[in-house]
């Protein structure tokens, strides 16, 4: 049993777990790292506490300051979460397609909840980024987290998601498939996989509607459409992604995400959240396509608790036109 001086101490060191009915038979091994047994139930943890780290290594975040985010939850349940046990003020902008679920978590951490319009572009006055940021200068004492663009995001990921990866598959992996929200993750896990080993493939699993996939092959920006799929996914360039690391993107529908995510509850009793049914769907068509001997790795990026009233909601599934029944 662990024994620890406060949750943040159990950040990190989540398990990979084998999937076994969804996997091809005659496929890759396909494994999963669950980020959602983090403390405070996502990926999210291991970077808001790492930003956190580095703002008072700076000494840009003073005791009993303000901590202002954009965020579509999972960041800001780990900000809160962080904000209680460090003694700052939590101030979190989320956009109104965000679950009640995750607006009433870093409520009950004490955090103050503002919320904003999800369908407005990254640069309108409205928009969750933008609200944050003037929150951010107009509060003394506050910090901006910038998840987006703060460099700290993809150096969490790659000083300790990749290597814990690269040691708990004994440096077997052969494909690793993230998704894409600030690009953090997947930029920070990859430079270190592909550091290891260069052969290792990059996917990455991009809701359909996002425009990181048209940005990939083309290098073009263009207009995004709305989706269903909560924390990932984009209609700007976030400043931690790089996309070189990236070999191929993608997409995927939220009717796919949504039952894939409800199939693997079913099937191998892993509770995750959209988007990880997003990157589920992609890494079993990705190691059903590769041969038995290789491996292919997967990120389980959230919990699916904070889902129960969407996806896991037989009645909003037939609503939204998601059910596959």
């Amino acid at each position: 049993m662990n024994k620890v001086d406060n949750i943040l101490q159990l950040i990190g060191r989540t398990p990979m777990v084998r999937i076994n009915k969804l996997a091809a038979p005659e496929g890759a091994e396909l494994w999963a790292k669950v980020e959602y047994l983090n403390p405070s139930g996502s990926v999210k943890d291991r970077i808001a506490l790492r930003i956190l780290e580095d703002f008072e290594r700076e000494g840009l975040l003073k005791p009993g300051g303000t901590v202002v985010e954009a965020t579509s939850g999972n960041m800001g349940v780990g900000l809160a979460m962080a904000c209680a046990v460090r003694g700052y003020k939590a101030i979190l902008v989320m956009f109104d397609k965000a679950s009640d679920e995750k607006r009433r978590l870093v409520q009950a951490m004490g955090a103050e909840v503002v919320i904003c319009p999800a369908d407005v572009p990254a640069d309108d006055p409205r928009s969750y980024y933008s609200v944050a940021i003037r929150i951010a200068e107009e509060t003394e004492g506050a910090v901006l987290c910038n998840q987006y663009h703060n460099l700290s995001n993809t150096q969490a990921h790659y000083e300790a998601t990749g290597p814990e990866i690269w040691e708990q598959m004994e440096g077997r992996i052969h494909a690793f498939v993230a998704s894409i929200g600030t690009g953090g993750t997947i930029t920070g896990a990859a430079h270190y996989l592909k550091e290891k080993n260069p052969d290792i493939k990059v996917w990455a699993a991009d809701p359909l509607g996002s425009i990181l996939k048209t940005y990939k092959e083309t290098g073009e920006i263009t207009e995004g459409c709305p989706y269903l799929v909560e924390g990932i996914g984009e209609d700007m360039v976030p400043g931690n992604l790089d996309i070189d690391l990236v070999d191929e993107i993608v997409n995927v529908t939220d009717k796919e995400s949504f039952n894939m995510a409800r199939r693997l509850a079913l099937q191998e009793g892993i509770l995750g959240g959209g988007s990880t049914g997003t990157n589920m769907k992609v890494a079993v068509d990705v190691a059903a396509a590769m041969r038995p001997d290789q491996v292919v790795v997967t990120l389980l990026p959230d919990t699916g608790e904070r889902y129960l009233s969407k996806l896991y909601s037989d009645e909003w599934m037939l609503e939204q036109g998601m059910s596959d029944q």
